[in-house]
């Protein structure tokens, strides 16, 4: 006579072929879930921080080519003008007599977040100057953060 044993351990809980319980899947699946969740908070932190500091190093460059069409104009293009003085040769008053450029060869960058470089002329904050800067993430004036405009005065 044969006995049930064979069978029961064959097929009882004995003998466990290498699966995971329901449990076990679900606890390896909140701990993905939480990993997963502070390495995309990580991410889009940096991501933000790289739109900032490519903002920074876009002004930098604009602010160099504004001050080389200052030597050779005598100085800088007035706000109707416009960024686009240092691509071609401005026909509006005050047309410069010693236009030496391009001053930059490519397209005016539009920020990170896909605006126009705003570019003031007297500037109101560098009168002596011009400012330029971003309204940031949000688009609009001053905010704080990740919202913070991005400028050449601070």
């Amino acid at each position: 006579m044969r006995s049930h044993r064979g069978i029961k351990g064959a097929f009882g809980p004995r003998s466990r072929i290498g699966g995971l319980t329901l449990i076990e899947l679900l606890a390896v699946m909140v701990i993905l879930v939480l990993l997963a969740g502070i390495v995309t908070t990580s991410v889009v932190k940096r991501v933000e921080e790289g739109r900032r500091a490519k903002a920074i190093t876009d002004i930098a460059s604009l602010e160099s080519a504004l001050e080389q069409y200052h030597i050779h104009a005598g100085g800088y293009p007035t706000t109707q003008q416009g960024l686009e003085a240092l691509r071609t040769k401005p026909t509006s008053s005050p047309v410069p007599d010693q236009w030496n450029g391009p001053y930059i060869t490519k397209q005016i960058p539009q920020d990170p977040w896909g605006s126009a470089y705003i570019y003031v002329c007297p500037g109101q904050r560098n009168e002596d100057g011009f400012d330029i800067y971003s309204l940031g993430r949000d688009g609009q004036e001053g905010g704080e953060g990740r919202d913070a405009d991005v400028t050449n005065w601070e």
